[in-house]
C-alpha cells in the first residue's frame, strides 16, 4: 500500500458524492490534492464528472470509493482494469491516522441489527471514562471527519456496515464485535452467504473479537478466527465470557483470575430492559473492557445512556394502549425484536424488503400479533407469510395513494379503530422506507406526529 504522501501525489478519483464522498473531498481540498468526483446523481461541484466521462482512468493514482458502490459497477471495473488502486474512506482515514495520531486506537462493531444502539452505548461509556473518544463511521461523522476534527482523541469507535467492511482492508482494530447476522441487503450482496461473509471479514482486522454466543450464524462463522474470542450471552457466563447472573451483567473475561466475576452493570442501568438491548450493552461493555475501561466507568456510562430516536420509542401511552415507533427496524431481524417485546401487537409493516424473506419473522411473531397493517412496495411478501403462518391474524392493506402525511393519517386512524386496552401499536416495518418516505426517520417522525395529533389531541377533546 502506498503511503499517504504517495497517494496524494497524483489525481484521485472520488466515487460517490454523498456524506462519505463530501468528507473525502474536504480532506483532499485541505491537502491541496487534485481530484475528480464521479456520482450517479447530478454533478455537484465544478470538479464533478458524469459517469460516462471516465475515459482515462490511468490518470488516477488511487480511487476512493464510498460505501454502497458495488464491486461489479462498470466504473469500478474500469478503474480496476487500468490498475488503479481502490480504497475506502476508512482506509484513507487509517493512513491519515498513522501520520497524525499513531497512538490512537480504533475499535469497531458490526451486525445486522443493534449497531447504532451499541456504538452509542460505547460513546456513552467513553464519555464516562478516563479516555477521550467518539463514535463515527456509519453513525455520526465519517471517520475521516472525526479524525480531522480532533486527532488528539484516544479512541475512535466505528460502526461499520457490510458495505464499509467489504471495501476496507487497512485498519487494525484493538477489538471488534459482531452482534448478529440475519438477512439484509441481499439485493446488493447477491446472496446471504456473501452478505454474512462481508460482516465476518471484520474479524481479519483484529486479534480480539467480542461475539454473540446466542447468534448461531456468528458462532458458526467465527470458528476459523484464530484470535481471542470473547463470547457474550444472556446466560450465566463461563470463564472467559460475559453474561447475566440474575439482575447483574457479569464479566468473567477480563479479570486476572477466570474464577472471579466482576459486575459490569445492573439490569436497572439498561433502558429499556428488553433482551436485545441488554445484549447490546454486553457487547459495548466487552469492547470497553478491551481498551481498559473499568467496570465502574462502564456502569456509569450505561446508566446514562438513552435509546436512540426511532428505536422502540414510546410515543404515547393512553387508555391502556401503547404507541411505539420502531421505524429503524428496517429488516425482519430488527422487527422481531420489537414484536417479541410485547404481547398483543397491532403491527404496521412494509416498504422495500431489500431481498429479505419474511417467513421466519412471521413464524416467530404470529403468537404476538393481533392485526397487521401493511404498506409499501413489498407488502405482499409479508401478506403471503401471514397467510401461510398466521392465517388467523387480520391483514389490512393501506394503499397510501396520496402524500406521506395522508398515508400515515390513514394508518393511525385504522390502528386506533382496532386497538383496545392492553394492545401495542407498533411501527416496526421490517423494510426500508424510500418507496413512500424519504428515510426511516421521516417515517418515524410522521408516525409520532400523527399519533400525537390524532390520539392525544383527540382524547383531550372527548
Amino acid at each position: 500500500m502506498k503511503s499517504l504522501q504517495e497517494l496524494l501525489s497524483k489525481p484521485i478519483a472520488v466515487l460517490g458524492a454523498g456524506v462519505s464522498g463530501r468528507a473525502i473531498i474536504a480532506f483532499l481540498e485541505s491537502k491541496g490534492t487534485e481530484y475528480d468526483i464521479y456520482d450517479e446523481r447530478e454533478t455537484i461541484t465544478s470538479g464533478s464528472k458524469a459517469l460516462a466521462s471516465l475515459v482515462t482512468p490511468e490518470k488516477y493514482g488511487v480511487a476512493i470509493v464510498s460505501p454502497g458502490w458495488r464491486k461489479d459497477h462498470p466504473m469500478v471495473e474500469s478503474l480496476r482494469s487500468a490498475g488503479v488502486q481502490l480504497i475506502s474512506d476508512i482506509d484513507l482515514a487509517w493512513l491519515y491516522k498513522n501520520e497524525v495520531a499513531p497512538d490512537q486506537r480504533w475499535i469497531a462493531l458490526t451486525g445486522t441489527n443493534g449497531k447504532t444502539t451499541t456504538i452509542q452505548m460505547m460513546a456513552a461509556i467513553l464519555q464516562a471514562s478516563h479516555l477521550t473518544g467518539v463514535a463515527c463511521g456509519n453513525v455520526g461523522d465519517p471517520v475521516i471527519s472525526a479524525l480531522m476534527a480532533n486527532p488528539e482523541l484516544n479512541i475512535l469507535a466505528l460502526e461499520l456496515s457490510s458495505f464499509q467492511i467489504e471495501w476496507s482492508l487497512l485498519p487494525e482494530y484493538a477489538a471488534v464485535a459482531v452482534l448478529n447476522i440475519a438477512e439484509d441487503h441481499i439485493d446488493w450482496h447477491g446472496s446471504f452467504d456473501s452478505y454474512a461473509n462481508s460482516k465476518m471479514q471484520l474479524l481479519a482486522s483484529s486479534d480480539r473479537a467480542i461475539l454473540n454466543a446466542m447468534d448461531s450464524e456468528v458462532v458458526a462463522r467465527s470458528t476459523s478466527f484464530k484470535g481471542e474470542k470473547i463470547f457474550y450471552s444472556l446466560e450465566t457466563p463461563a470463564p472467559g465470557e460475559l453474561g447475566l447472573v440474575e439482575d447483574l451483567l457479569i464479566d468473567r473475561a477480563f479479570g486476572t483470575d477466570p474464577r472471579e466475576a466482576h459486575v459490569l452493570a445492573e439490569l436497572a442501568d439498561i433502558t429499556p430492559q428488553v433482551p436485545h438491548n441488554v445484549s447490546n450493552a454486553l457487547a459495548a461493555a466487552g469492547l470497553a473492557r478491551s481498551i481498559g475501561i473499568s467496570h465502574e466507568e462502564i456502569k456509569r456510562g450505561l446508566s446514562s445512556f438513552l435509546l436512540d430516536h426511532h428505536r422502540l420509542e414510546l410515543v404515547l401511552e393512553l387508555n391502556g394502549i401503547s404507541w411505539i415507533n420502531d421505524s429503524k427496524a428496517t429488516n425482519p431481524h430488527a422487527a422481531i425484536a420489537g414484536i417479541l417485546s410485547h404481547t398483543s401487537v397491532i403491527w404496521i409493516a412494509g416498504g422495500l424488503a431489500k431481498g429479505a424473506k419474511m417467513d421466519q419473522l412471521v413464524k416467530r411473531a404470529a403468537p404476538r400479533l393481533k392485526a397487521a397493517l401493511l404498506i409499501g412496495s413489498d407488502r405482499e411478501l409479508i401478506a403471503a407469510a401471514l397467510a401461510e403462518y398466521a392465517p388467523s391474524v387480520p391483514v389490512i392493506r393501506i394503499n397510501g395513494d396520496g402524500t406521506p402525511e395522508d398515508l400515515m393519517n390513514e394508518i393511525v386512524s385504522k390502528a386506533k379503530s382496532l386497538a383496545t386496552s392492553g394492545d401495542t401499536v407498533l411501527l416496526a416495518p421490517a423494510c426500508a422506507s424510500m418507496d413512500q418516505f424519504t428515510s426511516y426517520a421521516h417515517r418515524g417522525d410522521l408516525f409520532a406526529k400523527t399519533v400525537r395529533d390524532q390520539i392525544k389531541a383527540g382524547s383531550a377533546h372527548e
